[in-house]
């Protein structure tokens, strides 16, 4: 199709609809001119099912208890309306920016319990001035209660999802388990982000000290409060606009998380508006786009170097286009003081996905590792197909986003 012609009557038709207040209209006027998906698709606002809403659930370290059903009602990622994942939805441009989280009002800890108990998924109650997100899901490994210092995962879900559908179908608790690690999940607000997505496109909620990156860590410094944390081995991963925020929090605070993992995302800084967010998801971000970590503004502690970054993307995902994926190695390679030196390796999951990864050093240090999913589309590699946005075939981003982060404490 004519890209840029479509794309401005898109964005004129869905504008006209959102001040209208028709949400879901225009979402679906978006979803049908990047996936061709049906105007009638009734998938397109549905959610997968939840175990319980409040309260602790004990799971076979999965993400969700073990009874909870299989069967109808969980999507399988790429195999359905794709597009939803990624979607992005702006205000007016005459609707007044929501409050920002003031740094002097910090979480409400006093209200939480010390700890949960070990082996268990609970819905933690979140409160930051100003924030519409009002809670997260953290997952506690056995043996918690020991003493000894924890890594610390913070997991970013995708658009449509949640914390528990999240946590089913990449199956993070499970592996963290083995790992002796703390998962934590924020919760996306419906007031936020109509589709629960993370703003990732939008100028207010790229910097460091405020929006939603300053939420988002004010979650992780809550965790860190209450339980025996690693300082050094705190890491950010995320799923599509998930994994755009996972490069935005690595790029705006690089002295607390020690590496990050980007499944089907983008470049921080890809984006600074709908049309340009549409664009990148297209075809990968602009040239002229913010590197994903070079800082607009200094942190307060210039590391000098990229954190080590881990990518997986389908080189099939037509919600986000596999460039986005090179993209952030590219800007990962940049930080090189030396020669970079590629190592290729290809091969099949187990169950006959094939892929290509590429590790990337330099001076001994690792900069990043590339995998690139062939046939795979917008979905989280050998996840678990009770979850949403899963691709059970490939190999598991999961156990390798692990094994990479273990690997890369905080120097």
């Amino acid at each position: 199709m004519d890209w840029n012609h479509n794309l401005k009557q898109l964005l004129g038709n869905a504008t006209d609809l959102v001040r209208k207040g028709q949400l879901a209209d225009a979402t679906r006027a978006i979803q049908q001119a990047l996936g061709g998906i049906p105007a009638t698709a009734g998938a397109a606002g549905a959610t997968a099912p939840h175990a319980g809403a409040t309260g602790t659930l004990r799971e076979g370290r999965g993400g969700m208890p073990a009874s909870t059903p299989s069967g109808t009602g969980w999507r399988n990622g790429f195999a359905q309306a794709d597009v939803e994942d990624a979607v992005v939805i702006d205000l007016d441009e005459d609707t007044p920016a929501r409050a920002q989280p003031s740094p002097a009002t910090g979480p409400a800890s006093a209200r939480h319990p010390a700890t949960q108990a070990p082996d268990s998924f609970t819905r933690v109650a979140f409160a930051l001035a100003g924030a519409p997100q009002d809670h997260y899901y953290l997952y506690v490994p056995p043996g918690a209660d020991s003493g000894a210092p924890m890594p610390l995962v913070l997991m970013l879900h995708g658009c449509t999802q949640d914390p528990e559908d999240f946590a089913t179908g990449t199956g993070m608790n499970g592996a963290a388990a083995g790992a002796h690690a703390l998962v934590l999940y924020p919760a996306q607000s419906g007031s936020a982000n109509p589709k629960a997505c993370w703003n990732w496109f939008r100028p207010q909620d790229q910097r460091r000290g405020g929006g939603e990156p300053a939420t988002l860590v004010a979650m992780v410094r809550e965790v860190m409060a209450r339980y025996p944390v690693d300082d050094n081995r705190v890491y950010v991963a995320g799923l599509s606009a998930g994994g755009a925020m996972a490069a935005l929090l690595a790029r705006e605070y690089p002295e607390l998380f020690a590496a990050v993992g980007v499944h089907s995302g983008l470049s921080a800084g890809a984006a600074q508006n709908v049309m340009a967010a549409l664009s990148a998801m297209k075809t990968g971000a602009k040239a002229a786009s913010t590197s994903p970590f070079a800082t607009t503004t200094p942190p307060v502690i210039q590391l000098g170097t990229a954190l080590p970054l881990i990518v997986f993307h389908g080189d099939a995902d037509a919600t986000v286009h596999a460039r986005n994926g090179e993209q952030l190695v590219e800007a990962a390679l940049d930080a090189a003081e030396s020669e970079v030196l590629p190592a290729v390796t290809t091969g099949r999951s187990a169950h006959g996905q094939g892929y290509t990864r590429t590790l990337y050093q330099s001076g001994g240090a690792t900069l990043a590792e590339h995998w690139v999913l062939h046939g795979g589309g917008h979905a989280w590699a050998g996840g678990d197909a009770r979850g949403s946005h899963t691709d059970p075939r490939g190999v598991s981003a999961t156990e390798e986003m692990l094994r990479f982060f273990l690997a890369h404490p905080r120097c």
